[in-house]
């Protein structure tokens, strides 16, 4: 799995009920053709990050076609888990 290319937005909690901060991030990813996860539109993984006194950590993630915008019902691994979170701590304060 390969980020190549990303969206990272703060969402805003209007009720306040939500302790810290939370970020979703549209992550659009590389896979071999040969991958059953494979798509000729391209896929992502979308991830609501959090980041508050317990510290920095994913909260959700998923797979998503990235043409249609559809929920693909596939676990990602651990490996990519961490890679996903990895890449969340790196970018989350690049918001502008």
């Amino acid at each position: 799995m390969e980020i190549n290319e990303y969206i990272v937005e703060q969402l805003v909690d209007p009720t306040g009920l939500i302790q810290g901060e939370r970020y979703e991030f549209r992550l659009y990813i590389t896979l071999e053709e040969d991958d059953e996860l494979y798509t000729e539109g391209g896929i992502g993984v979308r991830t609501i990050f959090a980041v508050d006194e317990t510290g920095e950590r994913v909260v959700v993630a998923h797979f998503f076609e990235r043409e249609t915008d559809a929920f693909i019902d596939f676990e990602l691994d651990e490996d990519e888990l961490l890679e996903v979170e990895k890449f969340c701590k790196q970018h989350y304060n690049s918001i502008e």
